[in-house]
């Protein structure tokens, strides 16, 4: 797990290539402690930097950039090739390997088979930058569900890339303007999706994407898709539902060894709920050695579940940390989410991810997490709501739904005067015309893509939070998922959506801060492929979800330990926003502040903070959402 930055001068000229690269790599320490490098072809104007965290190979042999043995290829990677001995066995049994890292592997599997093969070859987390000497090409590529992050942007005439955005920053030609519709987009869902970022000029490259830039024009090309394979294999098993857990157990058996692979110490994220305690029951199997464990725990019931993990613990014998975080310890971290995500980003459970990172990183440096089962498994609710009411949506005519709404937006206006009035009488959320503003939206939703975007939606049935911002489009603007099932198409949004531009991000920052590797097993190709085979009847049963993983689970541990509500990793934030922070928010949300800076309605911010002090009505996400925008603008920002 590492960090690279670099960039290629296509139209202007960038002096001192070496050392700008360098400073570019270096503001990635924290994801690469420790090695660092740096590679430039001065005739062609590439330059790469890296820091490396070793995990794989701790000799100089793993150190990057690193060149393919016939010296055509050079490449800056970051992530892991999971399977790279079965790549290695493939390749030709006459090459000198230098070491055993699964770069060196990579860059002769590209060598031997081309770009496009590899890359389709690979089950790993990955994104590198890759550099054909002989032919003058850059090639970018992301792995299939966007764990390991890529950015790149076009400034004065050089196209710039690297792991994180303070990387690009750092290059003498960066252009730091703000994207004012992706402000928009971002108060909307409280992240940013692909290919956008929070500057103007700067993008992500979307999962399962080789960018190819050849004479300086640039172009993109999926090299897997979610929805085809998906597609490909819905409805193909037909077996029961104990041969699927059984199938299910093998793979993810597979992928948890593969993913235990390591030169340093490994452990992992248990929370005591299904998807870590799976995991920790497949580690403890294939371990030849104790497994460590780690959680943490916050004084709040409702949030805590430390003492689940630590019973799930106790049952499978692993060596379980348990920390106990005081509001103290954890709202020092609030300042630093700024710098640590590089753009606005609202996930409420980045901060105890953060700490738990911090918490791992004492005693290992790569930890397993479960990432990824909710939403190939059914884990969420919505896989049951969202398809429901769409088919009660479908079901009532477009123009009596087009109606409706035409006549809820027409209703709004009057209401505003009423809702004020009624606003200090009522705990409802009732500003003018909330709810028909709401209602408006629903109705006018046309597909099952755009209802799923209305529930990750804050400030909704409100006038616009960023005035001026154009509607900027998003996955849920696009074209439902083109698969039978609607709980299918449902989840297979959120893996092309919410799970690599909320969680895995989170996850990604989070651990890479605190210079820890995050491996995620759910998020191997053939558990993926096997859970949208699946009929959803074997995922979600009745109403519960992730039928088939609890079924693997309790051939491990007892039902009594795991089976209760879903809890998320939550913080006590109502509180925090009550008590600690509330200095902190009343001066990044004065309104006199906002109106200065220019972005975002002052007063509409202001009403909602003033009756979220006050206890009158609960705003706390919508807040969150501002306040970690009012944070980076104050904090964060590079420009």
């Amino acid at each position: 797990m590492c960090g690279f930055a670099g960039f290629l001068d296509i139209t202007g000229t960038t002096p001192e290539r070496a050392r700008v690269v360098a400073a570019m790599a270096a503001t990635l320490i924290h994801r690469g402690p420790d090695d660092d490098g740096a590679w430039v072809d001065e005739q062609a104007g590439l330059a790469l930097g890296f820091r490396r965290l070793a995990i794989l190979d701790l000799s100089p042999q793993g150190h990057q950039p690193m060149d393919s043995h016939d010296g055509r290829w050079v490449i800056s990677f970051n992530g892991e090739i999971y399977n790279h001995a079965a790549l290695k066995a493939r390749l030709d049994p006459a090459i000198a390997w230098r070491g055993h890292s699964d770069t060196e592997v990579l860059l002769e599997a590209v060598s031997a088979w081309g770009v496009e093969a590899a890359v389709a070859a690979f089950d790993g987390m990955f994104a590198f930058a890759l550099w054909d000497r002989r032919d003058r090409v850059l090639y970018l590529a992301r792995d299939r569900f966007g764990e390991k992050p890529l950015y790149w942007a076009r400034c004065g005439g050089s196209l710039l890339f690297g792991s994180e955005l303070k990387a690009l920053a750092a290059h003498p030609a960066w252009d730091g303007t703000l994207d004012r519709d992706t402000m928009g987009l971002y108060l909307r869902l409280g992240w940013i999706p692909a290919p956008h970022t929070i500057y103007a000029q700067a993008r992500k490259l979307e999962p399962g994407t080789v960018m190819t830039v050849r004479g300086g024009e640039a172009s993109l090309a999926p090299y897997w898709s979610a929805v085809a394979t998906a597609r490909a294999v819905e409805g193909r098993f037909t077996g029961t539902a104990d041969q699927a857990a059984d199938r299910l157990e093998e793979l993810l058996r597979a992928s948890v060894g593969l993913r235990m692979q390591a030169d340093v110490p490994v452990g992992l994220f248990l929370s005591g709920g299904i998807d870590s305690s799976i995991t920790a029951a497949l580690m403890r199997q294939l371990s030849g050695a104790p497994v460590h464990s780690f959680t943490i725990g916050f004084d709040q019931d409702g949030l805590d579940e430390s003492r689940h993990a630590r019973a799930v613990a106790d049952h499978l014998g692993t060596l379980h940390t348990e920390v106990r975080i005081t509001d103290a310890e954890a709202l020092e971290q609030v300042p630093r989410l700024a710098w640590m995500y590089d753009e606005p980003f609202a996930d409420q459970a980045a901060l105890p991810t953060a700490l738990l990172a911090q918490v791992t990183r004492r005693q290992v440096t790569v930890a397993l997490s479960g990432d990824g089962a909710d939403e190939l498994f059914g884990g969420y609710g919505i896989y049951r709501s969202i398809p429901r009411d769409w088919r009660g949506l479908a079901a009532t005519p477009r123009p009596l739904r087009r109606l409706g709404a035409l006549g809820a937006r027409w209703l709004a206006a009057p209401a505003e005067g009423l809702a004020a009035l009624a606003a200090p009488l009522s705990k409802r959320r009732s500003h003018p015309g909330y709810r028909l503003g709401r209602a408006a939206e629903r109705l006018g939703a046309d597909s099952l893509a755009k209802l799923l975007g209305l529930h990750y939606s804050r400030w909704r049935g409100m006038p616009d939070l960023v005035p001026s911002a154009g509607a900027k489009p998003c996955l849920f603007d696009a074209p439902t998922p083109a698969v039978t099932d609607p709980a299918l198409a449902t989840m297979l949004l959120d893996v092309l959506g919410y799970l690599p531009d909320d969680l895995c991000v989170k996850t990604d920052r989070a651990t890479m801060a605190a210079s820890l590797e995050a491996r995620l097993p759910f998020l191997d190709p053939a558990v993926a492929e096997l859970a949208w085979s699946l009929p959803t009847g074997l995922k979600i049963d009745g109403g519960t979800g992730k039928a088939v993983l609890r079924r693997v689970l309790y051939r491990h541990v007892p039902r009594a330990l795991v089976d209760r509500p879903k809890m998320g990793f939550e913080v006590p934030l109502r509180r925090w926003l009550g008590g600690r922070l509330k200095d902190w928010a009343d001066d990044l949300l004065a309104e006199d502040r906002l109106r200065r800076q220019g972005w975002l309605n002052a007063s509409l911010v202001a009403r909602c903070w003033s009756e979220q002090r006050s206890g009158a009505k609960n705003w706390q996400s919508e807040i969150w959402q501002v306040l970690m925008l009012q944070a980076w603008l104050e904090q964060g920002r590079r420009a």
